[in-house]
């Protein structure tokens, strides 16, 4: 508990700054997680603004409820009124009202909490289950896309969304291990089957196993369909001058988040206020490594009405197919 006490949302202050956040003001956190980015919004909106967020985790969105509870015990009659879904974020546009947002705020990608439990499964650090689903009601688990994944379906995942140059030789190894069922044997394997190397962006060694178990993870949570859905979204639900910023931790994002914001740009939606992604400084990533690879992207909304905008992307099959 003392972790979730101390945590800092990742790129706070630029989070806020960019959404430009007023008083009396309506604004989304489509990624509520531990309320971080929430909380912050809230205390600046005031009696007058409204706070909605999204959250299909359970766990987290019991943390959260608790920590804007206690918000509200010490800002009192300046609490802005606050709703809360907990609903994956592709779901905002028909919960919300159209043009009704001064501001959009998502961070995707795995929270602290979920990377930090071993039971959820997100982690090799600590051997927990294969489970992975932000939602544990609903889907497919890991250990299921492992165990019953055809060889090559499993070696395109792990190539599509993990961007791993040794699916093959991976997916192999896998499938005659088979059956695993918790994160230090899938890690295990991995590692026998793939030297470690190192990441394309800085000095720091991979671990062999990091970029199937994300492979694994945005399979399992349909995550690339589900950002895909929210920035579809996203100009709809904006106000004539409403602000959106997304956060992103991985190429796959990061390239959804500047494709759409561009291709809005050149259809006369959105004015892009980050000509380069925002990253995090020396003392931020000292104090939260994870910031290291967080890019922040911000785009304002012009003064246009009802635009038809969507940004249209590969939609992988939710379906699994098994060896027979």
């Amino acid at each position: 508990m003392a972790e979730r006490e101390r945590h800092v949302p990742v790129l706070l202050q630029d989070a806020i700054r960019y959404l430009n956040v007023r008083p009396g003001g309506t604004y989304c956190d489509a990624t509520l997680g531990l309320a971080g980015h929430a909380t912050a919004i809230a205390r600046q909106i005031g009696p007058r603004g409204k706070l909605i967020a999204f959250d299909r985790d359970p766990e987290a969105m019991a943390i959260a409820r608790e920590r804007l509870n206690a918000l509200r015990e010490v800002l009192g009659p300046a609490m802005p009124e606050v709703v809360l879904h907990d609903v994956e974020f592709s779901q905002a546009e028909k919960l919300l009202d159209p043009e009704s947002l001064d501001g959009l705020l998502a961070d995707f990608g795995v929270s602290s909490l979920q990377f930090d439990e071993a039971h959820r499964g997100f982690s090799f650090q600590a051997d927990g289950p294969l489970e992975m689903r932000m939602n544990p009601r609903q889907g497919i688990n890991a250990e299921q896309v492992v165990n019953q994944a055809g060889e090559k379906e499993l070696a395109d995942l792990i190539y599509e969304f993990g961007e791993e140059r040794r699916s093959r030789r991976i997916a192999r190894a896998i499938v005659r291990a088979r059956p695993i069922t918790t994160t230090a044997q899938l890690a295990r394997i991995i590692s026998a089957a793939a030297p470690a190397m190192k990441s394309d962006r800085s000095r720091h060694t991979l671990h062999p196993a990091t970029r199937t178990f994300q492979a694994l993870r945005i399979y399992v949570n349909a995550e690339l369909e589900e950002i895909d859905a929210l920035l579809d979204a996203a100009p709809r639900l904006l106000k004539p001058g409403g602000r959106l910023v997304v956060i992103s931790f991985h190429s796959l994002e990061d390239r959804r988040a500047k494709d759409s914001l561009r291709e809005g740009a050149q259809k006369g939606i959105y004015e892009v206020l980050t000509k380069k992604p925002v990253t995090a400084e020396a003392e931020e990533t000292d104090r939260n490594p994870r910031s290291r690879s967080a890019k922040l992207r911000a785009a304002e909304k012009k003064a246009v009405s009802s635009p038809q905008f969507a940004v249209r992307s590969n939609r992988h099959s939710r379906e699994l197919r098994t060896d027979n």
